[in-house]
């Protein structure tokens, strides 16, 4: 029992390090990245490249008051930074960067993961509602309202996967990719069976993942022209700081997702020598991907961002489910 306990605190703690490196470093990565883009500069006072100004940013927002405002639920104001942090935390410990390379194998990863995701979209309600601002509010609705509607195609689309497999362990999907890329579900042909809608599942799934972490173009509940800055207008300090690295956090989790589920995990693209190395590349590049794309496609309309998910990825979804379990019967 004790030897379970002492894992399970250093899987949590390896996981709440290479959570919070990455939301700092990502940031740095992003803002770079948009001084390209853009064409303006970047972070580059604070060290060689500005590498310096992630732990200066986290030395500031420590270092200030957490207020809370007046008439605010205290409660829900103080939990909903928490909760935004800690399933994003928890997810880390069932990803499996490798064979070996797991803090804990489930049989169940894939609905481990979801159930923790779901409570992502309860903290940004709590931080909208409890704060008593209506721009909050109005924010925490949009926020609860986008991640509804595109929980449903994303899951429609693991379901078509866990089906191929025939097993709702990440382990188990991985393995089932191994052997180079032509293998991997991005593709439509896997063990004799032709699906050329795979494609289009990965498309979906990618999208879906932009608009769960609230990333541009779908970030409809921090828009700033619109609602100040969404759900933590009243929030500073370390409250801030934890939304902000529960949404990078959320990131890495759906670029790994991503990996694991259509791009083979840490398998090689050629066959050859698989490795955490493989699975780190690729959830890097997805990364990158989504920072691109943040900072050159506008964003959306709310009313435009949910009729692409109710009336064009649910059904496209959902007929991919139903020719992926014929297929299968079939073949």
């Amino acid at each position: 029992m004790k030897l379970t306990l002492l894992n399970a605190i250093i899987a949590v703690s390896i996981a709440i390090g290479f959570a919070a490196l990455n939301a700092a470093y990502l940031v740095w990565a992003e803002r770079r990245g948009a001084g390209r883009i853009q064409r303006r500069p970047g972070p580059n006072i604070n060290g060689p490249l500005g590498l310096l100004q992630p732990p200066m940013d986290g030395i500031k927002l420590m270092a200030k008051q957490l207020i809370i405002p007046g008439g605010a639920d205290k409660a829900l104001f103080v939990a909903a930074p928490v909760l935004a942090m800690a399933p994003a935390i928890m997810s880390f410990v069932t990803i499996p960067f490798s064979d070996t390379i797991i803090a804990h194998d489930l049989n169940i990863g894939v609905l481990v993961l979801f159930a923790f995701a779901s409570l992502g979209s309860i903290s940004l309600l709590f931080a909208g509602w409890s704060s008593r601002n209506k721009y909050a509010v109005m924010s925490a609705m949009r926020a609860v309202s986008q991640a509804i509607a595109y929980e449903i195609p994303m899951l429609i689309t693991v379901i078509t996967v866990v089906l191929i497999v025939g097993s709702m362990s990440l382990t188990d999907i991985v393995l089932a990719q191994k052997g180079g890329i032509w293998n991997w579900y991005v593709f439509p042909f896997r063990s004799g069976l032709f699906n050329p809608l795979m494609m289009m599942s990965f498309l979906i799934f990618f999208i879906c993942a932009l608009a769960e972490t609230n990333r541009a173009p779908f970030d409809l509940g921090e828009a700033e022209s619109e609602l100040v800055a969404g759900f933590h207008t009243e929030y500073g300090s370390m409250g801030f700081g934890l939304f902000f690295m529960g949404e990078y956090a959320n990131i890495v989790i759906g670029a790994c997702l991503t990996t694991i589920l259509f791009l083979g995990g840490w398998d090689c693209p050629f066959g050859l020598y698989p490795g955490v190395w493989w699975f780190i590349i690729k959830i890097y590049l997805i990364i990158a991907t989504i920072i691109w794309i943040r900072w050159t496609f506008p964003r959306t309309t709310i009313y435009g961002l949910l009729n692409l998910s109710w009336k064009i990825l649910i059904p496209l979804s959902l007929f991919n489910l139903l020719l992926t379990a014929g297929l299968l019967k079939v073949f």
